[in-house]
């Protein structure tokens, strides 16, 4: 698994190298490129991983005698066609070549939608066993991807060792509550708290509620929209999902993951009204993974309905007699701001 991030005049990469034999170590390896073009010569220093990336001596005694990681290889990368040519040759003589392809970067998503009106809508979430599910509302029925991998971010190593203690630094002098990011529990409430409040991260939302994934998926849509476009609401069985694949609790393991995450809410007001609940990925094509493991375990995870977008006046109605408005939603001066704008100028 590599990631890629351009940066100013070169390439920063991290590549992931899991073993097809499990009494081998996975690895991490980190290489700078010289610049940017599309063949490059970089040395990688490579470094044992169980979790967090460690040195060899903390981990040796978990594996046979004669077992031996690489510290550094020689590379060779050329992009080519959207693929990745990797050659790669260790200082103990380790040799693998890998073509990897490069993530769509086609925003629209390559589900088809259950095509519904809100009325049927409404009819067919009465029906399932909504305890089974989680739920996203978006505009549109864009592909579901995290606003980390949507600003051309990759490496989740520069967003936990930059970006993590840089907003820790300032938001603790405004925040009530000290985050401890050594405890779980806290560091996962301070992601969930600044992915709320715009910036990205490898986290999407979704919530437990149909309904209030029925109104983020309406709220930006103009009052009296007319046009053909639909919005668009995911559906996730999560229970399955969890009872497949392992949950991993930090953002940067050396394998593709999509993990559930229920944290606590912290500082965070908006977390409880919502029904708030996390997926966090270092996966930029979401949909494209879930499908591959749908078909591997010949189950159906993911499933979309889209609604029309002009239905706009008539949903928000009933979901602000259901309780469900900006004002429930973002308990703050903005939020109560917007619920009244839409009460009085909603004709």
């Amino acid at each position: 698994m590599v990631n890629v991030d351009e940066v100013e005049d070169h390439y920063e990469v991290v590549a992931y190298i899991n073993p097809t034999e499990m009494g081998n170590p996975t690895s991490v390896a980190f290489m700078g490129t010289e610049n940017k073009t599309p063949e490059q010569q970089v040395v990688a220093y490579v470094a044992p991983v169980t979790g967090f990336q460690c040195e060899w001596d903390e981990i040796k005694d978990l594996y046979a005698q004669g077992v031996s990681p690489s510290k550094k290889a020689d590379v060779t990368l050329r992009l080519e066609g959207g693929k990745l040519h990797i050659d790669f040759t260790s200082d103990i003589g380790v040799k693998l070549s890998s073509i990897l392809t490069k993530p769509s970067e086609e925003d629209e998503s390559k589900i088809l939608g259950k095509k519904m009106s809100w009325s049927e809508f409404k009819s067919y979430i009465s029906k399932i066993s909504q305890s089974q599910y989680f739920f996203r509302g978006q505009k549109k029925p864009w592909r579901l991807r995290t606003a980390f991998h949507r600003r051309g971010r990759y490496r989740l190593s520069e967003f936990t060792t930059k970006d993590v203690p840089q907003l820790h630094q300032r938001l603790s002098a405004i925040t009530t509550h000290y985050f401890d990011l050594s405890n779980p529990d806290q560091n996962g409430s301070f992601f969930n708290l600044i992915q709320h409040h715009g910036y990205p991260t490898p986290l999407l939302d979704w919530t437990y509620s149909p309904y209030v994934s029925a109104f983020f998926a309406f709220r930006d849509w103009p009052i009296g929209y007319s046009g053909k476009e639909n919005n668009r609401i995911y559906m996730f069985n999560y229970v399955d999902w969890q009872k497949t694949y392992p949950q991993i609790q930090h953002l940067d393991p050396a394998f593709p993951h999509l993990s559930v995450m229920d944290f606590i809410a912290i500082a965070n007001p908006r977390l409880v009204p919502q029904q708030a609940v996390t997926t966090v990925t270092n996966i930029d094509d979401v949909e494209a993974y879930v499908r591959e493991k749908e078909a591997e375990a010949g189950k159906d995870y993911l499933q979309a309905i889209d609604i029309p977008a002009r239905e706009r006046e008539v949903a928000m109605r009933d979901l602000r007699f259901m309780g469900i408005t900006a004002g429930s939603m973002f308990p703050s001066i903005d939020g109560v701001c917007e619920e009244i704008r839409e009460r009085n100028f909603d004709n």
